[in-house]
């Protein structure tokens, strides 16, 4: 990814946090990467591939594609590699590196992949400018985001809510934006990408979908909010009675038979 001047991980990098990641790609893999695969010989830019989640499947999905796979933070590079040997994959090439200065040629790259990364950068349409110079004339860039201010939910409690918005506001005050996924659009645009596109990409989970109960809600989403309950309790966003009672009502969601949730992605794609 980037060090800390441009960017910063509201999640933080525990081993949970790994689980939930390596959860969160297995729920919504078809959802990320189902009209995502490159041609043979092209080569692939991933950026912020961190503990290699998504890097797996596009490396899985385009197995006669070259794989650039950055990120920042070395413990995490760890992990993917260890998960790529472990899966016996060849065509992925991990580079220790600042996305804002990677050690690679200008017009070298034929693809360019991101996802979960714009949300934490402070200054978004920078970081896919400065990226755009490694893409060659007429390559592609596809970025997937969420959106945070997406999420309905049935049973829907105050406090249910107000542990959710902690998550939003947490990350706001870092500097981030948990809600990029509307502004996908925009900010590729600025970027003078052409023929930018965006399509929602949304997760709608009831009894019928029992797997996704477990991986999405249990083991993604609520983990996700829990992680940021030290830093909510400290703002004064919550109390701890309203913590406690907010995570009790996500998981209502999931456990109660008329139990819904929701929540949209954003995928865009563009041209250099």
């Amino acid at each position: 990814m980037t060090t800390d001047q441009n960017f910063k991980y509201v999640h933080g990098y525990s081993e949970r946090e790994t689980e939930r990641l390596y959860d969160q790609a297995g729920s919504v893999r078809d959802l990320i990467h189902l009209d995502t695969a490159y041609p043979p010989g092209s080569v692939v830019l991933e950026v912020g591939c961190g503990v290699g989640a998504q890097t797996l499947t596009l490396a899985q999905n385009s197995p006669k594609a070259k794989f650039l796979s950055v990120d920042w933070a070395e413990d995490s590079l760890a992990l993917a590699r260890e998960l790529i040997e472990r899966n016996k994959i060849s065509n992925v090439e991990f580079l220790h590196a600042d996305m804002f200065d990677l050690p690679i040629k200008e017009k070298h790259v034929d693809h360019i992949f991101v996802c979960h990364i714009l949300e934490h950068l402070f200054d978004p349409v920078l970081a896919l400018i400065k990226l755009k110079k490694y893409l060659k004339r007429g390559g592609s860039i596809t970025v997937f985001e969420g959106d945070h201010g997406s999420c309905y939910f049935h049973p829907q409690t105050k406090e249910a809510m107000q542990a959710w918005n902690c998550l939003i506001e947490v990350q706001e005050r870092l500097g981030a934006n948990s809600l990029v996924g509307r502004e996908l659009f925009p900010l590729i645009k600025a970027s003078e990408f052409r023929n930018v596109c965006v399509v929602p990409k949304m997760v709608y989970i009831d009894q019928a979908f029992p797997e996704l109960r477990e991986s999405f809600v249990k083991k993604t989403i609520i983990p996700m909010v829990e992680g940021v309950k030290t830093q909510s309790l400290d703002l004064g966003l919550i109390n701890e009675q309203a913590w406690q009672k907010g995570i009790e009502g996500l998981h209502r969601t999931r456990t109660d038979e008329n139990g819904v949730f929701c929540y949209t992605f954003f995928k865009g794609t563009a041209i250099r």
